[in-house]
């Protein structure tokens, strides 16, 4: 694994057109060898909420767009009970690239989280997308997500669903909440916990919405 980074290919300027450019040329770790693409993001340049999640699936990787597969119909049914419009979000991954393995017939491709390092060699993207956008509240789907943003080891369990203030210091200047990536819901589909574990999604989104409406 290389562990180069992102922050040779970063463009001069850090608008999001220009990160979105830059980003389809990033080698900063291995990744990019067994990706269809880079996906970067997509949404408001001057959105109040932005959504972090881990890295793109099978779907996103071939279409080029964050959160247009499965988990996205999880996300998008929580964001219509919540109120909150998805065009008026920005919404992207702490990894750009999708990190897979082939099943045992080679044909379908399995999902593997990323490696630490992967999160760090990506966050030159992310830290320069949240410059570009610098929105009112960063939500955290995931522990990969809530590590590249908050620069930790993460716990869901432990922080989920309360809203961090920014970092005093400026260590982290966002504020941000933490909860699960929706494709954690995918697997209690049918099963008896769905309710509650769906609802307790849509309550930490409402969390979400209505901090950054205060802000």
């Amino acid at each position: 694994m290389t562990s180069a980074g992102a922050e040779g290919f970063m463009p001069v300027a850090h608008d999001l057109d220009a990160l979105r450019a830059a980003a389809a040329g990033c080698r900063g770790c291995e990744l990019w060898k067994d990706a269809t693409q880079v996906v970067f993001s997509r949404g408001s340049a001057s959105a109040r909420l932005m959504l972090v999640g881990e890295q793109p699936g099978d779907v996103e990787d071939r279409e080029g767009e964050p959160f247009v597969g499965p988990a996205a119909r999880v996300l998008d049914d929580a964001l219509e009970v919540t109120g909150i419009d998805r065009s008026e979000l920005y919404v992207t991954n702490a990894v750009k690239h999708f990190r897979h393995h082939l099943d045992q017939r080679g044909k379908r491709r399995i999902h593997d989280k990323p490696a630490v390092a992967h999160i760090v060699a990506c966050h030159p993207w992310l830290d320069a997308e949240l410059q570009a956008v610098r929105p009112r509240l960063v939500v955290c789907l995931g522990a990969t997500a809530a590590r590249s943003v908050l620069g930790r080891p993460v716990r869901i369990g432990a922080e989920r669903g309360r809203v961090i203030a920014p970092d005093q210091r400026g260590a982290v200047p966002w504020a941000v909440l933490i909860t699960i990536h929706p494709s954690a819901l995918l697997r209690l589909r049918g099963e008896s916990g769905w309710d509650a574990a769906f609802d307790a999604f849509v309550a930490d989104l409402e969390t979400a919405r209505s901090t950054a409406q205060a802000m």
